[in-house]
């Protein structure tokens, strides 16, 4: 049978894939922040709005997915977490639902707030959701503000494991500017995924170059904010776990060091990276490419998929404490129990037939594209 070592190692392949696709499918919020950049009137803002809107469950399913399956094989993290940061997490939650009443409501007669609010609710949800997942993240290679005491759980009075070190619960991962710097990596990212998508997605002819001029104004600072973070990660120290004792200590270019023993990670990253500079050169160099979502966002699926392996994999602490640095989260002391993780193990089997029946709804919603005629003879939101 699996030893629990691997179990582990596999369940955090499964939640850094699902964080992957999580980001692709933040083209849905970065489309949604361009509403009334790209849209200069009532009908082009319907045509970008109802192109996310067939695919905005998709990005709310994984996300639920994403944490689900967090907390199912490491439940340290996920109260570590989810239960001391609350205050970002709920802010991301909540920019979530903005986004979901936004879809239901701004299309119905009588809404009390009117369609233009509804959308405004879009575009918030558009820069807070990816703005504050990416500074959520940057918090696996900066560290947080946490203390772990297991010894608590014997308490009558308080069995509480994990405790939060200040009153920011969370907030307090704004105030790192490298978190900030991914925060807005990732938000200009979901911007240029969002454009692409718009690309493939629309068949429209004002809107098409002015889709493009914009591809070429958020590139730039995507680039900017990307390789910053990326190079100062590499030449920071990292969280290093000794295999044997499990003792956590400093390691200078620890992730340097993670990419260089883990080549098939390396690979995956520089082909990642790769197929979204492929993607966005492409398509804003030839004028009539539209398939450049695809290259982009199976881009973007390895090169997150990269950076949580080399955050977790090779004895990493995944989580880092800045307040006490034998607290910080590793694969070994935070995951569940061997039956737990092998009794998931044989029902993630499923996961790829959910990935098919995603890839043929996809498919089967995309066969024709979105134009003007479209959305007055179908329903809209």
């Amino acid at each position: 049978m699996f030893t629990y070592e691997f179990l582990q190692n596999y369940w955090w392949f499964v939640v850094s894939l699902l964080g992957a696709i999580l980001v692709f499918l933040l083209f849905v919020q970065g489309g949604n922040s361009l509403i009334f950049t790209l849209g200069r009137n009532e009908q082009e803002r319907s045509l970008l709005i109802n192109s996310t809107g067939r695919k905005w469950e998709f990005t709310f399913t994984t996300l639920a997915t994403f944490g689900g399956a967090f907390f199912a094989s490491f439940p340290l993290f996920y109260s570590t977490s989810f239960g001391g940061a609350y205050w970002i997490w709920l802010l991301i939650l909540l920019s979530f639902v903005l986004q979901a009443v936004s879809y239901e409501f701004q299309g119905k007669l009588g809404n009390l707030l009117g369609k233009r609010t509804y959308q405004v609710f879009l575009v918030l949800n558009g820069f807070l959701g990816p703005f504050l997942l990416g500074a959520a993240v940057a918090t696996f290679f900066n560290g947080s503000n946490f203390v772990v005491n297991k010894t608590n759980m014997s308490s009558v009075m308080m069995p509480v494991i994990s405790r939060w070190g200040n009153a920011w619960h969370g907030l307090d991962a704004c105030l790192d500017p490298w978190n900030l710097i991914l925060g807005f990596a990732v938000f200009f990212l979901a911007r240029l995924l969002g454009n692409l998508y718009f690309i493939n997605n629309i068949d429209d002819a004002q809107l098409q170059p002015r889709l493009r001029r914009r591809l070429l104004v958020d590139t730039v600072p995507f680039l900017l904010f990307f390789l910053a973070f990326v190079i100062r990660t590499l030449l920071k120290s990292g969280f290093a776990v000794d295999p044997q004792t499990g003792r956590i200590f400093m390691e200078p270019y620890k992730y340097l060091h993670n990419f260089l023993q883990m080549p098939v990670v390396s690979v995956l990253f520089l082909t990642g990276v790769a197929g979204v500079l492929f993607g966005l050169g492409k398509s804003i160099f030839c004028n009539r490419y539209n398939k450049g979502i695809w290259f982009a966002g199976i881009g973007t699926v390895l090169t997150v998929l990269a950076l949580f392996l080399c955050v977790g994999y090779n004895h990493t602490a995944y989580y880092p404490s800045n307040l006490d640095l034998q607290s910080s989260l590793t694969l070994a002391n935070s995951c569940s129990s061997p039956f737990t993780l092998r009794t998931m193990a044989i029902v993630s089997v499923l996961v790829p037939f959910v990935l098919a029946y995603i890839v043929y709804a996809w498919r089967s919603i995309d066969k024709k594209k979105l134009t003007r005629t479209e959305l007055e003879e179908e329903h809209g939101y």
